[in-house]
């Protein structure tokens, strides 16, 4: 994580405070079922609450116990057992480093995804709008970079918008799979302490119980949620890919909002250059960069070994930290989106009516003519028109073998922007409900 690409708010839930502040929240509400248990009293578990809810945990002791013991839970405790005094010793009862830092690690991924959700929902909004706004302004789709066929720009945003509707069910998706406890002791038996500690714990942090633990959670949870980060962040290249070529100098179509005082490069004055979406471009390959690791976290030794440790302690703040920023960021751009309708349809009538070409064709077939015949007739006058020897229908008009199946008077009507724009109203119900 660096700070240029960090928001507080998700910067804060991957904190040595906050995660100290979370072990402390396991490992007393541990104690609490303990002591309904009768394994601890239950003195020494209301003194764990009353003399760490407020404390403050001194990072730099926590880590220069470690510097000693070399392992962070036991460090933590020690300094535990220094605020706390005594009553300590019943603190940690029959549990294992990973009941506290699994655990852990599924309240911040669940914390993160609830800050990622928010995120989404603040895309969508922006999408939503800005579609509604240009629902009817016409456009040039492209297939291949090439200009196929007319669309408006607020289709091309309703598509955006469902995709990142899929999106924000994908981070649901994940949160619900990774909000798990587990509890389980040194190799997931409970040998040495109840299940009911786990289920109790569950409950008070919010998640669910892990129905079969080793020493650790199964990483194939933790796997699929950084996929799913890794997704979201592919759609956010997507949308940043099409702001980009859309400001190209040749298409400029739309372009990314351009502030008093901006400078675009430092030796040509006149440059206004799509960083922001660039940056999104570059963000996103980073979240999927995590997604690899994720997957190879999976295959863990028997009940477990220590090599998923390392990548999460990455991985974990990295990627969320990284796609929240990106996700605000996408946001927005596209409330700021600088969108140029007159520009639109310049380019629909740079071709000289192509975009038409599959309506003509069609028509010829419903005339008697066979589609292969049909299709060298349109195609060789599309060529024509490419080579700027004259707009299509006017290269139509003068092909006796084309009028000799389609009167004029019928081309003319094929060459109507509106009749590819009948639908956009379906398209729009479909996606944001009638």
């Amino acid at each position: 994580m660096i700070p240029r690409y960090a928001r507080p708010d998700m910067t804060a839930i991957w904190s040595p405070e906050t995660k100290f502040r979370i072990w402390f929240e396991i490992e007393a509400h541990a104690a609490d079922a303990l002591a309904e248990l009768g394994v601890i009293p239950k003195n020494a578990a209301r003194t764990v609450w009353e003399k760490g809810r407020n404390a403050k945990f001194d990072v730099e002791r926590i880590d220069e116990i470690e510097r000693e013991v070399k392992h962070d839970v036991i460090a933590f405790l020690t300094h535990l057992s220094e605020i706390v005094g005594p009553e300590a010793r019943f603190v940690h009862q029959g549990m294992t480093s990973s009941d506290v830092l699994d655990t852990c690690l599924s309240v911040q991924l669940a914390r993160a995804a609830d800050l990622l959700i928010a995120d989404v929902d603040l895309l969508l909004a922006a999408l939503k709008k800005r579609a509604f706004e240009f629902k009817d302004a016409v456009t040039i789709g492209r297939s291949h970079g090439i200009h196929a066929e007319p669309t408006t720009f607020g289709v091309k945003l309703a598509g955006f918008y469902a995709e990142f509707v899929r999106a924000r069910a994908r981070i649901v998706a994940a949160r619900e799979e990774i909000a798990v406890c587990a509890i389980s002791g040194a190799i997931g038996t409970f040998a040495n302490i109840d299940p009911h500690v786990e289920a109790h714990v569950a409950k008070a942090m919010g998640l669910k119980i892990e129905p079969v633990s080793t020493q650790v959670i199964p990483r194939d949870r933790h796997a699929a949620y950084f996929a799913a980060l890794g997704v979201v962040a592919g759609s956010i290249e997507r949308l940043a890919t099409e702001i980009r070529h859309l400001q190209r100098t040749e298409v400029l179509e739309a372009e990314e909002y351009f502030s008093e005082g901006q400078k675009g490069s430092s030796a040509m004055p006149h440059k206004r250059n799509p960083i922001l979406t660039e940056n999104l471009t570059g963000l996103a390959r980073m979240v999927r960069a995590y997604v690899a690791p994720a997957l190879e976290d999976i295959a863990l030794w028997h009940e477990r070994d220590i090599s998923h440790s390392s990548v999460e302690r990455y991985i974990g703040p990295d990627a969320t930290i990284t796609l929240d920023f990106a996700l605000v960021r996408a946001a927005g751009v596209v409330d700021k989106l600088l969108v140029y309708p007159a520009r639109m349809q310049e380019n629909l009538d740079r071709t000289r009516g192509l975009v038409h070409s599959q309506r003509v064709l069609l028509a010829l077939t419903q005339a008697g003519v066979g589609r292969e015949e049909s299709y060298r007739l349109v195609q060789r006058n599309a060529m024509r028109a490419w080579n700027g020897e004259g707009a299509l229908l006017d290269l139509l008009k003068a092909d006796k073998d084309v009028t000799k199946a389609l009167p004029v008077s019928q081309l003319e009507t094929l060459f109507d922007l509106g009749y590819h724009l009948k639908h956009v109203d379906t398209i729009f119900a479909r996606v944001f409900g009638k």
